[in-house]
């Protein structure tokens, strides 16, 4: 076993790869047993992706989210800290965009960018209770971000609600087109998909994510409090605002994706009866990617992928949409369960360094 995890650490894709693999074939059993072609399903659900400019672009649309959310878990984890709160600082970054964009009326130059910056300042603040909560009084990060997911959620709808309600209506007013961040070309261009700057700006993060941890200097401090606090405090490190600084940063990852979904899909901001679900779909995508920023971008492809397509499964061969929540249960399953993906792939493994030592031993 100790062989096949040497071989692993080499190739670092290698459980997720297999785990998407396994979970699109579990897929494949459930249509079996429910009597549908997954062959069909799936042909439907690359055609519901790929068929049209307007798909590609809403595909586009529905990755974005979860690029963000994905990033705000995973700089957490690298930082030593379980952020389950994502869910409710991407809806502060809903509502802090919303006020902004709401409430005042500037040149689209300044209107745009303070409305976005006010959505990650939201969402980074909303997570730095939690990490002062855990610094300050020992409180876990886990329960208590958990709990104010729950408060940002009943918070954003009074808030909605007594200042920005339109009259009639359980939604805001409209955000003003100052603020707005849709790429209108590129939305005509593809059929009015809801296309926007946000997506731009999660590749952005992607980059910076990596730069900021392994590059700078609070990177290295960040991941050293992550690793040992004890070792941190000893080596003159703060680790009580490195915590907070660290959820802090996390929460705007969150909190961009709040600000985008506002600005850039809908224009206003409705009276949730329940949360939007991309904060908790952030942790799956984290997982799937390894809590790396390049692996947090393709585990948001698949998933958002996974999403969008599935209403093609169910329009193109009548497969419900559930069996989309199968795979991507499935996929998370198998890459939680590193053993069992490594146990099924140790035959194969072992086959091939018996075949590399073979040739090495007819080279000598």
């Amino acid at each position: 076993m100790e062989t096949v995890r040497k071989l692993f650490n080499k190739s670092s894709l290698l459980v997720p790869l297999v785990s998407i693999v396994l979970g699109l074939l579990c897929g494949a059993i459930a249509m079996l047993i429910g009597g549908y072609d997954p062959i069909l399903a799936y042909s439907s659900l690359v055609e519901k992706l790929l068929g049209s400019a307007y798909d590609f672009g809403e595909t586009i649309r529905a990755v974005t989210p979860l690029i963000f959310t994905g990033l705000a878990i995973a700089f957490a984890f690298r930082t030593g800290l379980f952020n389950i709160g994502a869910e409710g600082q991407f809806i502060m970054g809903m509502t802090g965009a919303t006020i902004v964009g709401v409430s005042l009326e500037l040149p689209w130059y300044i209107h745009g960018p303070l409305a976005v910056a006010a959505g990650a300042v939201f969402g980074g603040l909303w997570a730095a209770i939690a990490g002062y909560l855990k610094a300050a009084r020992g409180v876990n990060e886990v329960i208590s971000s958990i709990m104010l997911n729950w408060i940002a959620l009943f918070l954003s709808n009074y808030i909605v609600a007594a200042f920005l309600l339109e009259e009639g209506q359980q939604k805001s007013r409209p955000i003003h087109d100052s603020a707005r961040m849709s790429i209108n070309w590129l939305a005509d261009a593809m059929d009015h998909a809801r296309v926007h700057w946000g997506a731009l700006i999660a590749i952005i993060c992607v980059v910076i994510f990596y730069l900021l941890l392994w590059r700078t200097k609070q990177g290295f401090e960040l991941r050293a409090v992550g690793h040992n606090p004890n070792a941190a405090l000893y080596a003159g490190m703060n680790v009580s605002r490195t915590i907070v600084k660290s959820m802090f940063i996390s929460g705007v990852f969150a909190g961009l994706g709040g600000a985008f979904e506002v600005l850039g899909v809908f224009g206003y901001q409705v009276v949730m009866a329940g949360m939007p679900g991309y904060g908790f779909e952030g942790i799956a995508v984290a997982l799937l990617g390894g809590n790396t920023p390049v692996g947090v971008f393709l585990g948001a492809v698949l998933f958002g992928g996974l999403s969008y397509g599935a209403a093609g499964m169910s329009f193109g061969a009548d497969v419900p949409t559930e069996i989309v929540r199968i795979v991507i249960g499935t996929i998370i399953f198998f890459v939680a369960s590193h053993g069992l993906v490594l146990y099924i792939l140790k035959p194969f493994l072992n086959r091939r360094k018996a075949a590399a030592k073979e040739k090495e031993a007819a080279k000598a």
